[in-house]
């Protein structure tokens, strides 16, 4: 009996008809990569008609969108691109990853396009310059056999990639760019049922009829590697190793600004391996925590504390290679930290410089001015005493003084002090 069972919902595993979704609305980077390859091999054990990914991004990083359409093309299940909703657009790497799509489709009020391929601050370069070129020319090649394998106008690949132009859905579809206009979900379940999708040597035919929907959500490690991975939070990560190690080697011993430092210096380097990192940024950044490190112990009159902050500010705008400026570092969190850290050693420096110029006052001469009390009646023309800093001391003054009563140090000479009643 317990063998029927088994066989029996073997057989209602691999017959239930699913199709499983998820949805990339963002830049794509080294996190977009393993959730779409992770939801692929899921698909894939679990026989699923077809895996759709809903997408709406502005673009991202080119290791990244190439290893999303590795998996794609390699997948052994139909893999369907849905950009959507109404007013999404899918530009640059997003452009790769639908014509990558053995099934393309587009909402309406969308766009795609705009595949050019930018460098260092989203900017595209001279097209003259030699590098620019070798780039453009690798990735218009690129999407050209991509177009070209998946039977699609390899041209208008071609297009958006050396001219960076963008087209909306119905014009798409008219140029044999993508396949179908669905205006939502239920309208695409429809359109995909009877599709025919070639796999290596194996034609599936998709039967959307009573499927059932799975919408394949990020789990708690996705999520983490999707927060991590953002260029803002690896900053951040960056920021408090280098509180954290200042904060310690200023005051050793204190044990929790090392620890947290030592946690987020590996975070950041979790971080910083998945973004294509500038390490001139990386360098330079060092360079300033050296800088504001030396201010502490050396007297620079503030040269090393604005050197460590022109270095650091350096740093921060050139740490991300960013293809776009919604993978880059925010520009407004590197002018309110660099603002902050200016104040902090303004302040430092301001107090340091004045305790150069500061009267040194040591041995007797620090007792003048301060307060003390008199604990034996003092008359004019004789002594009494007086108690300062734990200690009783004789004392004149040219007025009389009760006992009790304070008194402040006008001058020491010798063991006898000169003090007026306050």
């Amino acid at each position: 009996m317990k063998i029927l069972l088994l066989i029996l919902l073997s057989f209602t595993a691999v017959f239930s008809k699913e199709i499983m979704t998820i949805t990339i609305d963002g830049g794509i980077g080294a996190a977009t990569e393993e959730f779409i390859s992770t939801a692929i091999t899921e698909a894939e054990e679990k026989h699923t008609e077809a895996l759709i990914i809903k997408l709406n991004t502005p673009g991202g990083y080119v290791n990244s969108t190439r290893g999303i359409v590795s998996s794609i093309l390699n997948s052994e299940i139909p893999v369907v691109v849905y950009v959507s909703p109404s007013g999404a657009h899918a530009g640059s790497a997003g452009m790769f990853i639908t014509i990558t799509a053995d099934i393309a489709a587009m909402a309406d009020g969308t766009n795609m396009g705009s595949a050019h391929p930018v460098g260092m601050g989203g900017e595209s370069g001279d097209s003259s310059d030699f590098m620019t070129q070798k780039v453009t020319n690798d990735a218009a090649a690129w999407a050209r056999s991509i177009a070209e394998k998946r039977g699609r106008n390899k041209q208008w690949a071609e297009a958006a990639t050396r001219q960076s132009i963008s087209n909306s859905a119905k014009e798409l579809l008219d140029s044999n760019v993508i396949d179908i206009i669905a205006p939502n979900m239920d309208s695409l379940i429809r359109s995909l049922n009877g599709w025919q999708v070639i796999k290596g040597s194996n034609t599936y035919t998709l039967n959307t009829d009573n499927i059932t929907i799975i919408e394949r959500n990020k789990d708690w490690k996705e999520e983490l590697l999707s927060v991590i991975s953002d260029p803002n939070i690896a900053y951040i990560f960056i920021l408090i190793t280098i509180a954290g190690f200042y904060l310690e080697i200023k005051a050793p011993g204190s044990v929790i600004p090392g620890v947290v430092g030592a946690i987020s210096a590996v975070l950041a380097a979790y971080s910083l391996q998945m973004l294509p990192v500038n390490y001139l940024g990386l360098i330079l950044i060092a360079l300033s925590f050296i800088m504001f490190l030396l201010e502490v112990w050396v007297t620079s009159y503030g040269i090393l504390s604005i050197g460590g902050i022109l270095s650091f500010f350096l740093g921060s705008i050139m740490l991300i290679d960013s293809p776009s400026e919604i993978m880059d570092i925010s520009y407004s969190l590197i002018i309110t930290t660099t603002i902050c850290i200016a104040f902090l050693f303004g302040f430092v420096i301001y107090f340091g410089t004045k305790s150069q110029f500061r009267k040194n006052a040591t041995g007797l001469d620090s007792m003048i001015d301060k307060t003390a009390v008199c604990c034996k009646d003092i008359e004019p023309n004789s002594f009494g005493e007086v108690k300062i800093n734990g200690e009783r001391w004789q004392a004149a003054s040219a007025t009389s003084i009760k006992q009790n009563e304070r008194v402040k140090v006008l001058s020491v000479k010798g063991l006898k002090l000169t003090v007026i009643k306050l």
